[in-house]
């Protein structure tokens, strides 16, 4: 096997290497975005059943 392909090899594996990577922190911050969105829905949700209670005490 001579250098041209060991480096070739080499910048190939990388590259894959590279692609993995790209699609595992694309899914990665896909995930960790969906619970901050529930965690607000929640708090407002908190918050409507707060007023709907103070307004039933009125």
């Amino acid at each position: 096997m001579n250098s041209g392909d060991m480096l070739y090899q080499l910048v190939f594996l990388i590259f894959i290497c590279g692609i993995f990577s790209g699609v595992f922190f694309l899914v990665r911050s896909l995930v960790t975005k969906q619970p901050s969105k529930s965690g607000n829905i929640e708090q407002k949700l908190d918050r409507i059943i707060d007023l709907l209670e103070k307004d039933k005490k009125n």
